[in-house]
Order: C-alpha cells, then sequence, then structure tokens
C-alpha cells in the first residue's frame, strides 16, 4: 500500500528526511569542496549550521563596524599587498 511522506527539497533537487539535512547539503554545496577529495566539507557545513547564531552576531558586528566607519578603511587584502 502506499503511504504518504514528507521529504526536503535541496537547491540541486535531491530529496531528504528533514530540513537540517537539506540545509547541510546546501551549505556543503556552497563551500564546495574542503580538504582532499572534499571529505571535511560535511563536517564544515554541520559545523556552520549549529555555530549559526555565533556566526550571523559575528557578520552582524561586522557589517556595523563597516557601516559606522569612515570611508578611509583599507580591507585586509589591500593591505597586505603594501
Amino acid at each position: 500500500m502506499a503511504t504518504e511522506c514528507t521529504a526536503y527539497r535541496d537547491a540541486k533537487g535531491a530529496l531528504h528526511a528533514t530540513p537540517e539535512k537539506a540545509t547541510l547539503a546546501d551549505l556543503a554545496d556552497v563551500l564546495g569542496r574542503v580538504g582532499e577529495e572534499g571529505g571535511m566539507t560535511a563536517g564544515v557545513a554541520k559545523l556552520l549550521f549549529d555555530k549559526r547564531a555565533d556566526i550571523e552576531r559575528v557578520f552582524a558586528e561586522h557589517d556595523a563596524i563597516m557601516h559606522n566607519s569612515s570611508a578611509d578603511v583599507v580591507p585586509i587584502s589591500d593591505a597586505a599587498k603594501g
């Protein structure tokens, strides 16, 4: 007999049993390959998911600093060039 089930689709269209698994797949896709042969990607995606509140806080603080700073701020990558 057929039964109904709920699945969650990631950005590539793959189905997952939980919203978290679909989100982790999307995060892993955004990260690309991390480590040799991409073996660390799933772990990094899970860490980002678990630390989301702290990561969002850090970015919000960064955005506030950038919004309130003068136009003379030099990005680190440009400053390193000399």
